[in-house]
């Protein structure tokens, strides 16, 4: 009898032994799925994995009531379980079970086929859901709707690349193309449903069976974000900005969290935001601080801390716990750019130490009570000047990437060499490993070895005066050099 056999038999008898055999089996990347709905779909149930990762192949038992989700990693099938035993998920209003497979692999055979639904239509779900480019169809849309709205929107959900407006059977729709076919799934799971502006302009979201975008013009119809010396072309002229300044203050749109705007988002999009993933509009209790724990006590600082969340969000105080120094709390300007701080820097390492961060339950953070020293472990950096986020349309909204070993360098004084560039990043302690200098010679990109390099680099060096009281500028490249 096969490994699968015995988990189904087991869930199914009530057999002491082998429901003993279920609850002890070790984390895999294949998870058991009990109790479903017989009219569950197979596009449902892979909705319960989506939000943690990619889903690399599902198998439905339909007699048994039952499926087996595979997931791309053992660490997305991990944060899924450990995130249902703690919220029971539902398909169409019906708690399910989720738990490990002693399998370790999903392997679907033609007399498991004559008893699942595993086939075509469940490769196609599969397949569509590993495209990066969604097809997004406004519905009710009695207020315009412009590449920007979209663009603000979607770029929530993770790195928005390409976007291309048209209209089709009178129908207002776009192609977007995100750079990673994950954030697509959240972004689907998350705003499917939901209205821009308050009882109208409502998304409508399926995956797009193109896997990349051409975009020949950047203008108010398409944008190339990743080349931004695209020409204009012909194009109408854009909304004019009073108007659409009107319409956001008359209609505020799904950014603004106003009760009304949003519908009930889907268990599996929630699902997502517990993770860490996604950040959810509108969700009570979800504060713009942060808890950072597992910290170097010994090397973090409320400036280190402030440049390096300051690259997802602007920090508007930073308090290192005085009973806790390894612990801190950070408050972002915002909870979505708290989210963004989050689903970034959780789990990288700085200073040595694989940082944690979760969303806190204070909903700011408190400065010392005047006349008290708490020895420099709170500071507040409200009116910083080094806010990257607080010009309204700065190209900085574009230009948010996860760490990585290679750097972007901007404002580079003008008579500053590679090799000065080199000599004064590997003596943050890391190895220069490649170097370019854009055509201007104003930007560069810089590759140490690791990430970690890269994310001590930033903290030591963004914002270094370079002389002539010109301050280098440093933050993450999605490039490679």
């Amino acid at each position: 009898m096969s490994a699968c056999a015995v988990v189904v038999d087991g869930a199914s008898t009530g057999s002491d032994s082998k429901k003993l055999r279920v609850e002890e089996a070790l984390p895999s990347r294949v998870i058991h799925i009990r109790r479903l709905p017989t009219e569950a779909m197979d596009a449902e149930v892979l909705a319960l994995g989506l939000p943690f990762g990619k889903v690399t192949n599902i198998l439905t038992l339909r007699g048994k009531n039952q499926a087996f989700l595979e997931m791309g990693t053992e660490e997305a099938a991990i944060t899924m379980v450990n995130y249902y035993n703690t919220v029971p998920p539902h398909v169409r209003n019906s708690p399910v079970y989720v738990q490990f497979s002693n399998h370790k692999e999903l392997k679907t055979d033609a007399a498991r086929q004559d008893t699942s639904t595993h086939g075509s239509e469940v490769q196609d779900v599969l397949a569509a859901a590993s495209s990066p480019v969604l097809r997004i169809i406004i519905d009710n849309m009695f207020y315009p709707v412009t590449l920007d709205v979209l663009q603000q929107i979607f770029s929530k959900f993770g790195t928005v690349m390409k976007i291309i407006t048209f209209t089709k059977n009178n129908q207002f729709q776009a192609l977007l193309q995100y750079s990673d076919p994950v954030q697509a799934q959240h972004a689907k799971l998350a705003l499917d449903g939901q209205n821009i502006y308050n009882s109208c302009c409502t998304l409508r979201i399926d995956f797009s069976k193109l896997v990349n975008l051409n975009v020949k013009y950047n203008n108010d119809k398409s944008r190339d974000y990743s080349r931004p010396e695209l020409p204009a072309g012909d194009s109408q002229p854009t909304l004019d900005p009073s108007v659409a300044a009107a319409l956001s203050k008359d209609y505020p749109p799904l950014l603004c969290k106003i009760p009304g705007a949003l519908n009930p988002l889907s268990a599996a999009a929630a699902a997502a935001a517990a993770a860490g993933r996604v950040a959810l509009p509108g969700q009570a209790g979800s504060g713009g601080v942060l808890l950072a724990s597992n910290l170097n006590e010994e090397m973090v600082t409320p400036q280190s801390l402030f440049t390096l969340f300051g690259v997802y969000g602007d920090v508007q105080r930073v308090k290192i716990l005085y009973n806790k120094k390894d612990s801190a709390l950070i408050q972002m300007c915002d909870p979505s750019q708290a989210q963004l701080a989050m689903s970034h820097l959780n789990g990288q390492k700085m200073y040595g130490k694989i940082i944690r961060v979760t969303l806190s339950k204070h909903q700011s953070v408190a400065l010392p009570r005047d006349g008290l020293d708490d020895q420099g472990l709170t500071k507040d950096f409200t009116n910083s000047s080094l806010h990257r986020f607080k010009k309204p349309g700065s190209k900085n909204f574009q230009n948010i990437f996860p760490p990585s070993a290679t750097l972007h360098l901007s404002n580079v004084l003008q008579d500053v060499t590679e090799e000065d560039l080199r000599l004064l990043f590997s003596n943050t302690g890391g190895t220069v490993k490649a170097f370019k200098f854009f055509q201007d010679r104003k930007m560069a990109l810089i590759q140490m070895s690791t990430v970690e390099e890269a994310i001590q680099a930033l903290i030591d060096l963004h914002n270094y005066n370079m002389g002539a009281n010109q301050h280098l500028r440093v933050s993450f490249s999605k490039s490679t050099i």
